[in-house]
């Protein structure tokens, strides 16, 4: 493995997406930054890339708190120039719109929608003064419509979906990559292998090609860090071949 001198930071680095895309540029020589509400959970993942040989440095992390937002980038940055800044963050909920309670829909938003928009402006911050970066924001289909059950959810997608394209359309001709990556379909958890059971019945898991591998994923924020700047994809995308859309 090359070594680079450059940091990757996951906003979000859970047990499934987040932690296969720290894995993924871990292996690729990148310095990991890796942080999450509980950051005693980011354990197994420092161990799985530090004994395949990578590095990261891994911490608790409340996104919607400016201050920490700030602090973490801002180490990540010291430590090596952030190339990669990756906002993970899903907050997904279903309540009937009669259910779903003021705390709920403001608290939803502020994961999903607020900490993007800082996790987005901070980096811009740092990247801006030499004149290049990425900054990618992991989307859902409620990014695009909003489903029976997730007023709170889609809204706050719809909002991180405009933060992302306001900063895209900025920083663009700025050298700095933003996109948006639309994950229209569920990815291989185990919350939702258990919400397919309950919805669909015992046979729901019979089909593997339904869900999304979170690895799958994770290539595919390679593949955006890979693109020549002629040739930026703003919105990508991606679902199983098998997915109905």
């Amino acid at each position: 493995m090359q070594k680079r001198n450059a940091t990757v930071a996951v906003i979000g680095a859970g047990d499934y997406i987040g932690g296969e895309i720290a894995k993924k540029f871990a292996s690729q020589g990148f310095t990991i930054f890796a942080g999450r509400r509980d950051g005693a959970k980011l354990e197994p993942l420092v161990k799985d890339i530090r004994e395949a040989g990578g590095e990261i440095h891994s911490r608790s992390l409340d996104a919607r708190k400016e201050d920490e937002i700030i602090s973490f980038l801002g180490d990540a940055d010291k430590h090596a120039p952030l190339e990669v800044c990756i906002f993970n963050i899903g907050a997904n909920v279903n309540f009937p719109i009669v259910e779903t309670t003021e705390r709920v829909f403001r608290k939803v938003w502020e994961m999903a929608c607020y900490s993007g928009f800082l996790a987005g402006r901070e980096a811009a911050r740092l990247m801006l003064p030499r004149g290049k970066g990425n900054i990618f924001f992991t989307g859902a289909t409620a990014s695009l419509r909003g489903g029976s059950g997730y007023a709170a959810f889609a809204s706050a997608k719809f909002g991180l979906r405009a933060v992302a394209q306001a900063t895209a359309r900025e920083l663009g001709p700025k050298n700095i990559h933003v996109a948006h990556l639309i994950i229209d379909s569920g990815v291989d958890t185990e919350w939702v292998r258990q919400r397919r059971i309950e919805a669909l019945g015992p046979g729901a898991l019979d089909n593997p090609d339904l869900l999304m591998p979170p690895s799958s994923v994770a290539e595919s924020y390679w593949q955006l860090y890979q693109q020549p700047r002629s040739a930026w994809t703003f919105e990508l995308e991606i679902r199983p071949f098998g997915e109905k859309w």
